[in-house]
């Protein structure tokens, strides 16, 4: 991976739990690094905390208007944590907005080696300066990985373990056993997590304010619900699912499918089958 120095900046930007502004001190990093990164005019740009997907505060179903969002205490508490974990103090906002924070940016560091579909780049985050050489090669191992921001949201049990085909297998399990005691203790998520043992929804407001869900769940379920203007039934969403073809990996059973082979839907209750941690899914 690529070090990269720079700040967080969080004014007029709407942070969450695994996603924030970064700019870095070289307005060309990205270009120079050669990751496909969308970067506004001083070289900023949205990341995306790689192997961690903390609860949705808004999300815009797929082509279907208003916002939607998961339990706000917990979304915001991924936030909020992210944000004091970087080094920002008395943060406000109004409605997702941070108006006030103090300082308004923060120094910082990232490791990225590329840019996902929607131009963030994919990285690990990490408050404050470092030694490396700007742009320098950096072997990321555990004990890098174990002082990131991703790491410490999974730890404390804010933010889920979603993997992806690109992270290093040794880092993959490191966030895997930090997930585990957390859920162990029944910190942050897992204290109301219902991926596994099903959910049942007989309102799209349960989505929005009772149920704990894999965010990746609940995105494709936002999605399949907008479509239904309102109508909570599931009769469809497995069907949906498989048009959808999210394609992902089962590390138990070294086995390549689909999102669609792992979710059982049973009336009005969904789960899946599979935990998250034991699942790489598949950039596309």
């Amino acid at each position: 991976m690529s070090v990269i120095k720079g700040r967080y900046r969080i004014l007029r930007t709407e942070p969450d739990g695994d996603s924030i502004r970064f700019v870095p001190d070289d307005p060309a990093a990205f270009t120079k690094l050669r990751l496909a990164a969308r970067v506004n005019r001083s070289g900023g740009a949205q990341l995306r905390l790689d192997a961690i997907d903390a609860l949705e505060t808004h999300y815009t179903p797929n082509g279907h208007g208003g916002r939607v969002h998961q339990p706000l205490g917990l979304g915001h508490a991924a936030g909020a944590r992210l944000l004091a974990l970087l080094g920002f103090e008395d943060v406000r906002r109004e409605g997702e907005t941070v108006v006030h924070a103090v300082p308004e940016e923060t120094p910082g560091h990232i490791l990225t080696r590329f840019a996902d579909k929607y131009g963030r780049p994919v990285a690990l985050a990490f408050a404050g300066t470092t030694d490396r050489e700007d742009l320098s090669p950096v072997f990321a191992d555990v004990p890098v990985l174990q002082r990131s921001v991703n790491h410490r949201l999974v730890a404390d049990g804010l933010a889920y373990p979603t993997y992806y085909s690109k992270l290093f297998p040794d880092l993959r399990e490191e966030f895997t056993a930090a997930a585990s005691k957390a859920r162990a203790a029944a910190a942050g998520v897992w204290a109301d997590d219902a991926t596994t043992d099903g959910a049942t929804i007989d309102s799209a407001a349960d989505l929005s304010e009772r149920l704990v869900l894999l965010p990746k769940l609940f995105r494709r379920l936002a999605d399949y619900l907008a479509l239904g203007a309102g109508d909570p039934s599931l009769d469809g969403f497995h069907d949906f699912l498989a048009a959808r073809d999210d394609r992902l990996f089962v590390i138990s059973d070294g086995h390549a499918t689909g999102l669609d082979t792992i979710v059982e839907v049973t009336g009005r209750t969904v789960r899946m089958t599979r935990a998250c941690e034991d699942l790489i899914f598949l950039e596309g």
